[in-house]
């Protein structure tokens, strides 16, 4: 079934956020603390306010009141939601940093394009973290045909990456990559102590499309990426999610039909602690313009679902679908909650709503914000004009001041700003 939206376009509303979003800070500044207006201070639409990032480091993820940020040459940790940084550290190549996740215990572990790195005791301590493959063996970065371009190892898309699973924190995310910071092979990381060590749940295969050739994003010559034994490949990971119901992770790949296979697959896969060993198994597979080229993979109240960003040759079988996860791969058992009419692969729920977004790309909004209130029984789209071309992506849970926190990323990756959106009580 279908369900008819309000479509709202928003032009600029002369209200302006606390300010601009993603300004660094030099080194040996002081930080001052940044004050968060109040509500009607923000700009807004009948369902959320919403604001640019304060001044200040630049805020690449949040959890309950802690924000992880990052400066020129400098790392930084809030306790406050970004109010004050009292934590900061130098670390030189923070500018390159892709990927970062505040664990339950306030530690975080964050990433390079191709390191990874656990900062612990409030930055305190800061040390690499060791990846090993699936036989347990030192995982280590190829070496790369452009120094300038050694790939996108960690660089998720969710901002949504550990889970509890039988009372331990588990982090499981995948990474988007060979399209900007080289050519990369394409894998699926876990951590179930505390990211002192993350390993490979699930290596894909090599991708003759996306070698290393120097490029930002790989090519049909070069170095070939990835498991050389496994015959399932794709161009990259749209999303990783666990369904506590099943105690299962689905995970979702692009992007398009190869005359060597499908790169639009989803995955299944359980893992057994006591083993410490993963089974994984493609359990649904389609054409570019399918539903299943995907992301936002959430689960709620036992059913799956998820965004459809389908292109390539018409007819486009798009918008926010929901089933049972056993009717995966059988798409009458679907059902089509809202078709946004254009690509959307970034989504998130908590607390009754779901939010997602417009690729600005493929779409006439300028920067689209999709929600409904309650659980996919009514929908609107706003368009944020005055953030220009802008594609939300990495959608973090809510702070503890409730603010669902994003990427504005120009074209559809390349890193720009940060938005946080709080929503309205419709009540």
């Amino acid at each position: 079934m279908s369900r008819r939206s309000r479509i709202t376009r928003r032009g600029f509303l002369g209200v302006t956020a606390a300010a601009a979003g993603g300004m660094m800070m030099s080194c040996g500044h002081s930080l001052k603390a940044n004050p968060i207006a109040t509500q009607s201070e923000f700009p807004s639409t009948d369902h959320f306010w919403y604001r640019m990032q304060p001044a200040g480091p630049y805020i690449d993820s949040q959890r309950d009141g802690m924000a992880f940020g990052f400066a020129d040459g400098a790392i930084l940790l809030s306790e406050d939601n970004g109010r004050t940084w009292p934590h900061r550290v130098a670390f030189p190549d923070a500018e390159h940093i892709t990927f970062s996740h505040i664990l339950n215990s306030g530690d975080v572990l964050f990433g390079t394009r191709e390191r990874l790195y656990l900062g612990m005791d409030h930055l305190k301590t800061c040390r690499p973290v060791p990846v090993k493959d699936a036989a347990g063996a030192d995982y280590l970065p190829h070496k790369p045909q452009n120094a300038e371009f050694p790939g996108w190892y960690f660089h998720p898309l969710c901002g949504i990456n550990s889970w509890d699973v039988g009372g331990v924190e588990m982090v499981v995310w995948g990474n988007y990559c060979n399209v900007l910071g080289g050519a990369s092979p394409v894998n699926i990381y876990y951590s179930t102590d505390g990211a002192r060590t993350v390993k490979i749940a699930y290596a894909f295969g090599q991708n003759p499309h996306y070698r290393d050739n120097g490029s930002a994003g790989g090519g049909a010559t070069g170095t070939l990426l990835g498991d050389a034994g496994n015959p399932v490949f794709c161009r990259h990971i749209h999303s990783v999610a666990y369904n506590p119901a099943e105690n299962a992770f689905y995970a979702c790949t692009g992007d398009r039909d190869q005359p060597e296979g499908r790169e639009c697959l989803w995955l299944r896969g359980t893992y057994d602690a006591k083993k410490d060993a993963w089974d994984w198994k493609v359990v649904a597979s389609g054409p570019p313009n399918s539903r299943y080229k995907s992301g936002g993979i959430n689960f709620a109240d036992g059913k799956l679902y998820w965004v459809a960003d389908a292109n390539g040759p018409t007819p486009h079988d798009r918008g926010i679908f929901r089933c049972d996860p056993a009717d995966l791969a059988d798409p009458k058992a679907h059902t089509l909650l809202f078709n946004p009419e254009y690509e959307s692969a970034n989504m998130i729920i908590q607390d009754g709503v779901i939010l997602a977004s417009h690729y600005a790309t493929a779409s006439p909004y300028f920067t689209g914000i999709i929600i409904s209130p309650d659980m996919g029984k009514t929908w609107a789209q706003y368009d944020l004009k005055e953030f220009g071309r802008r594609s939300p992506v990495r959608f973090h849970k809510k702070n503890s001041d409730g603010w669902f926190r994003t990427d504005l990323r120009s074209g559809w990756i390349g890193r720009a700003e940060v938005l946080f959106i709080k929503p309205k009580n419709r009540s």
